[in-house]
């Protein structure tokens, strides 16, 4: 016989065969045809029959990319010749959270997982259930319209929903874009966010607001922001909390760009609780003046302050950036005046309220600072 008789062919194992499966299901993985992006390897989270037209459609995460791109899509974006339905039974959110942690704890309990440990993957397995899927496609504010990123708790009625429309002054959301409309010309009267004004500059302003004064409008602002936010989990509770609103004013009244909260008392210095510039608004330096406004606060408090962690990927981008950006300005200007050799880690926190662990994890990515 030839050498050809030697050559390996792709035929599947009996098991395969025999079990083969006909429909995508949910768990299977397969590559998807994007708009953007060319094919992405996707995992299946839920499917649907969608519109009049019945078409079948899935909701898919696309591997190693952020939960936000997760989004429905067509039967026919689907690439069948990529196709792999053998991951279809496994809870990947148990099996990733058991193994990471179960691997943390054995050298101190054997092979025995904390029941603690159990509880927490249990809720964490209970959370990712229910916000696997954004139940709301997208806003309507002010002149905008913009595509949500994640899932949020919004009352029972106003989703799951296309279009939820947001009053930019008040923040009161309805489901009608006729009911809109008439909110916004006939019964809003408002034009800027409640509480006071403690900045002004050009077009900016910035408004700091009491969670208890004014709880409905702040509740109304977590839950829109929790649609740009994966792991935020304030929604109600929100009396024992600042919030800062930056807005944009113009001839129209002030229009809400972004905002920070923060804890009125916190034990561990916190001074940024969550941040948010909305997408309709970001790249365009909004980012780091919510940063360095939360660190100006905490230097006229005369305290040193640090944002709550983990911090969001796109949080982690901005706050490297801000440290950086100060830390270098001020190494700069000490080396000018030559008193660079005299200046202490400590001393810099005091000049610029920023932790010293958050100065020295920045110095460390930058390979300024050596241990001996």
């Amino acid at each position: 016989m030839g050498k050809n008789d030697t050559t390996k062919t792709n035929t599947p194992s009996p098991t395969t065969a025999s079990a083969a499966p006909t429909k995508v299901e949910i768990g299977d993985h397969i590559n998807v045809k994007t708009r953007l992006k060319g094919e992405l390897r996707a995992a299946i989270v839920e499917k649907r029959i969608f519109g009049n037209d019945q078409i079948q459609q899935y909701y898919v995460h696309y591997v190693d990319y952020d939960r936000r791109l997760d989004e429905w899509v067509d039967e026919t974006c689907l690439v069948m010749s990529t196709w792999d339905y053998s991951k279809r039974h496994k809870d990947k959110v148990v099996e990733q959270y058991m193994g990471s942690r179960s691997r943390k704890r054995k050298t101190a309990n054997g092979d025995h997982v904390n029941k603690a440990v159990q509880e927490q993957a249990e809720l964490e397995r209970e959370h990712e259930e229910i916000t696997k899927v954004k139940n709301i496609a997208r806003i309507v504010m002010g002149k905008f319209e913009v595509d949500t990123w994640y899932f949020s708790p919004y009352p029972e009625g106003y989703y799951p929903c296309e279009s939820l429309y947001i009053c930019e002054f008040c923040l009161k959301y309805m489901k009608k874009q006729k009911t809109f409309q008439m909110h916004r010309d006939c019964l809003c009267e408002k034009r800027k966010p409640p509480g006071k004004e403690i900045y002004r500059e050009g077009n900016v302003s910035v408004f700091e607001i009491d969670g208890r004064e004014h709880r409905v409008y702040c509740q109304n602002l977590c839950l829109l922001a929790k649609l740009f936010l994966d792991h935020k989990t304030l929604y109600y509770d929100v009396d024992p909390f600042w919030f800062y609103i930056i807005c944009e004013v113009d001839n129209e009244g002030a229009h809400i760009v972004g905002y920070f909260s923060k804890e009125k008392v916190s034990a561990e210095d916190y001074n940024l609780a969550c941040i948010l510039t909305f997408p309709q608004h970001q790249k365009k330096g909004y980012g780091k003046f919510i940063i360095s406004l939360s660190y100006e606060l905490s230097k006229r408090e005369k305290k040193v302050g640090s944002p709550e962690k983990p911090l969001s990927d796109l949080g982690k981008i901005s706050y490297r950036s801000y440290w950086t950006h100060i830390l270098l300005n001020l190494l700069n200007k000490h080396c000018k005046e030559g008193t660079m050799k005299s200046l202490t880690i400590k001393q810099i926190s005091h000049i610029t309220s920023i932790k010293v662990d958050d100065i020295l994890s920045t110095f460390q990515s930058l390979n300024m600072i050596q241990y001996w």
